[in-house]
């Protein structure tokens, strides 16, 4: 296939690939990995026209950003590169997530994802998670020295609200919010949407597959290995699972009609989110091989008709379960 279209991240963001790629699940929680036909994903992305790469300091402990730094060095003046901070983890404690907002933690982490990348600059630096007990004009604030360092080129955030991203941008402009946006979830849609599309913020859904169960690759986390963090997600367990299986037919059939997969409708109706919204959206699905790479990528030329989006639309209200088994750090928790 030719290479995907473009478009900038936010009103004065960078330029990348309608498409991005998640590379967390090339380092953790998506059960083992082939680390070569991983870094295969890599080069074949680039060759399609995807040009953001995903990462955080948290997958794999810094383990998934040493993984892709040389592939970003090797390739820095195509790729726009982003990481994040702000989840805390612990040796001792694989389970623990804490959450750290403060301006000095802030200056330690960037310093240590420059060193484990290998490069001078980073293209889209995001606030991980929210943490309500730090200001968040402070935390913003430490992050625009970090642009005015030039450790940073632009700012995002994750998993904020609405009136949080106003008051971030109030301090330093942000290119983009990645926050989980798929058929099966639409929480973002209740605030954070409209002020994106107002604010000129890119949306870079997070998950847009569902986790691959909108495209009918398991039907209960039971089916996945003992290490696959999908096992303690609500939504993928029990009854749970069971309902919202039958809620994947929809975009089965609509498939099976246009002759494409599952996962290119999925992926497909989030793209089209940019339309219904006025606001630019760069979904950013993972995978670790390069087949499943090209057939996301192919959904980008895929629009879904008016028909077909009106077939899928009940499917998010008719959701099991909620998106994580502790919601306290999304930003749903903090929705009025």
């Amino acid at each position: 296939m030719s290479s995907i279209e473009t478009t900038r991240l936010g009103s004065n963001g960078p330029v990348v690939g309608v498409q991005g790629l998640g590379c967390m699940g090339m380092s953790e929680f998506y059960g083992p990995t082939d680390t070569e036909e991983a870094l295969a994903v890599l080069g074949r992305a680039l060759e399609l026209g995807v040009t953001l790469f995903d990462t955080a300091d948290i997958y794999g402990s810094g383990a998934n950003e040493e993984l892709i730094g040389p592939f970003v060095r090797a390739h820095r003046d195509q790729v726009v590169l982003a990481t994040k901070f702000a989840i805390e983890r612990r040796a001792d404690d694989p389970s623990y997530r804490g959450v750290n907002n403060d301006p000095a933690y802030i200056r330690q982490a960037v310093d240590a994802s420059l060193r484990r990348l290998g490069v001078d600059e980073i293209d889209l630096y995001y606030m991980h998670r929210r943490d309500p007990a730090v200001p968040l004009a402070e935390s913003v604030g430490a992050m625009a020295e970090l642009v005015a360092a030039g450790k940073v080129k632009h700012l995002g955030l994750s998993e904020v609200t609405g009136p949080e991203l106003r008051e971030a941008y109030a301090v330093h402009p942000i290119a983009a919010l990645q926050s989980e946006w798929s058929l099966f979830a639409r929480g973002v849609e209740r605030s954070a949407v409209p002020a994106a599309a107002e604010l000129g913020v890119a949306l870079v859904p997070y998950s847009p597959l569902g986790r691959g169960f909108l495209t009918g690759a398991f039907a209960d986390a039971g089916q996945l290995g003992a290490d696959d963090f999908r096992r303690y997600l609500p939504q993928f367990t029990g009854a749970n699972a069971q309902g919202n299986a039958e809620l994947v037919e929809p975009i089965r059939k609509i498939a099976a009609d246009r002759g494409v997969t599952a996962a290119q409708v999925a992926l497909a109706w989030v793209q089209q989110r940019a339309e219904v919204h006025g606001l630019t959206v760069v979904p950013i699905p993972g995978t670790r091989k390069r087949t499943r790479l090209e057939e996301n990528a192919a959904a980008t030329a895929l629009k879904l008709s008016a028909a077909e989006l009106a077939e899928l639309e009940p499917i998010a209200g008719r959701v099991r379960g909620d998106r994580y088994a502790d919601m306290s750090n999304t930003s749903d928790a903090r929705e009025v």
